[in-house]
């Protein structure tokens, strides 16, 4: 096991990663920008180091100060929790190249995953069901592409191969307006991810968004720990989170799981991931892997009883996995609501200084945040600054748990999406559960207009 692990993120995951490997005896290094220097895990870490000011460019992007940083604290492995560069293969490269661990897949795995075209490829191989559409790059011949979109049928969505996190990506409902979509999101790729390639697929009408989690170690064992329902989304980005999915079956769920670990075994993976699907009308279609660890993890931690960021520190450091598919056991039901720094219906940010702050308790009640009273929340980041996380014997207690942690939770000073998250625990679509991902934009549009 290692002895000394830099966190390369920051936030409530670079907090609960340090957790983790206090539970191990690993001592952590924190590196932080000038902006968060005041931050919980950066006092409550062994070592920090200041790798640059505020701009996520010059810190928490900037490889060079990361790898400096591990260098001067003799740190042995570096964990990138999730977003920056968490799945930034070049980033994984230096850092073995470095004479580091990367806590996470090879490199070459991630670049494979990485670009959804070659992981659709990847997973038809692997028997994994994907999306309707063209395998490879779009052509740059106009007529071709017409021809290949009258085959795939309308409405089609193009997708940047490079891209993620709902950016570059437009549907097409005619054909009409095929050439100058494909045009706008190859500019945007290029601008965005610096990869101007797009593939074209079948645009789902009402999907759900169900995705699998996986844990593989470096012996070609792996296996899959069920689903999460993350269906509840505004602008492709999750705000709720369960686990199991409403409606969902406990064959179906292993058909799907088994081919996902088998997938794993297949392509060599190491660590955990997740297997991304859109869901209809009783079929999965693979739409991209995320070879990292998942903000929702938690709800799967808790419905099985793993600790996942503990396992992929074990993962990375050579041992096999402690357990076999057999061995999975899925009791309970969970949720997360993610509370972000944000106007709760307009979703505008709201940075600033936290005046008062009280989290939740109680039965089945999990709080993973980085914030306390006076703690400012600064303007440069994601604005996510904590999760609430319920569990319940089933759904109904699940949901009636969350509710009441939602209605103790105070965080004064700024504006959160608390009162979306309360408003959306009462809504009927909701309890009755399964609602596709399109759901919450509708919402929150028909409120605006009212």
């Amino acid at each position: 096991m290692f002895e000394k692990i830099l966190i390369a993120n920051r936030g409530e995951i670079a907090l609960r990663i340090q957790r983790a490997c206090r539970e191990l005896g690993i001592k952590t290094v924190a590196v932080h920008s000038e902006a968060d220097a005041e931050a919980k895990y950066v006092k409550l870490a062994d070592e920090s180091v200041c790798i640059g000011p505020a701009a996520s460019r010059d810190s928490y992007l900037n490889i060079p100060a990361i790898i400096s940083a591990a260098e001067v604290t003799d740190a042995e492995a570096i964990h990138p929790g999730y977003g920056f560069l968490s799945e930034n293969a070049d980033f994984a490269e230096r850092v073995e190249r470095s004479g580091f661990v990367f806590i996470g897949p090879r490199p070459e795995t991630i670049r494979l995953m990485g670009d959804k075209v070659s992981a659709k490829n990847a997973m038809k191989k692997a028997g994994v069901p994907c999306v309707p559409g063209f395998d490879g790059a779009l052509p740059d011949s106009a007529g071709e592409i017409k021809r290949i979109a009258r085959e795939i049928g309308y409405p089609v969505i193009i997708k940047a191969a490079g891209g993620g996190g709902g950016r570059g990506m437009r549907v097409v409902h005619t054909e009409a307006a095929l050439q100058n979509a494909v045009s706008m999101t190859r500019s945007e790729a290029q601008a965005a991810f610096g990869n101007p390639m797009v593939y074209m697929e079948r645009f789902l009408e009402n999907p759900r968004h169900i995705e699998i989690q996986v844990l593989a170690d470096a012996h070609r064992n792996a296996v899959h720990l069920g689903e999460r329902d993350c269906s509840m989304q505004r602008r492709h980005q999750k705000i709720i989170e369960e686990a199991p999915a409403t409606g969902l079956s406990r064959r179906l769920r292993d058909r799907i799981g088994d081919r996902c670990a088998e997938a794993c075994r297949k392509i060599g993976y190491r660590g955990v991931g997740t297997f991304e699907f859109l869901y209809e009308n009783g079929e999965f279609y693979f739409i991209e892997m995320n070879t990292r660890i998942q903000v929702e993890h938690p709800v799967t931690e808790l419905v099985t009883g793993i600790d996942l960021v503990m396992e992929q520190i074990r993962v990375a450091a050579g041992e096999k996995l402690r357990f076999k598919q057999r061995d999975i056991e899925f009791r309970g039901h969970a949720l997360e609501c993610r509370i972000n720094a944000e106007d709760p219906f307009k979703l505008t940010p709201s940075p600033g200084r936290i005046t008062l702050y009280h989290p939740p308790g109680g039965p089945g009640i999990r709080v993973d945040s980085h914030i306390y009273h006076n703690y400012f929340v600064p303007p440069h980041y994601d604005s996510m600054i904590g999760k609430v996380i319920a569990f319940g014997d089933n759904r109904a207690q699940a949901i009636a748990r969350m509710r009441i942690a939602l209605s103790e939770m105070v965080v004064e000073g700024i504006k959160t999406n608390i009162p979306l998250h309360e408003d959306l625990l009462n809504d009927g679509a909701f309890l009755r559960g399964g609602t596709s991902i399109h759901y919450l934009e509708e919402k929150l549009a028909s409120l605006r207009k009212g």
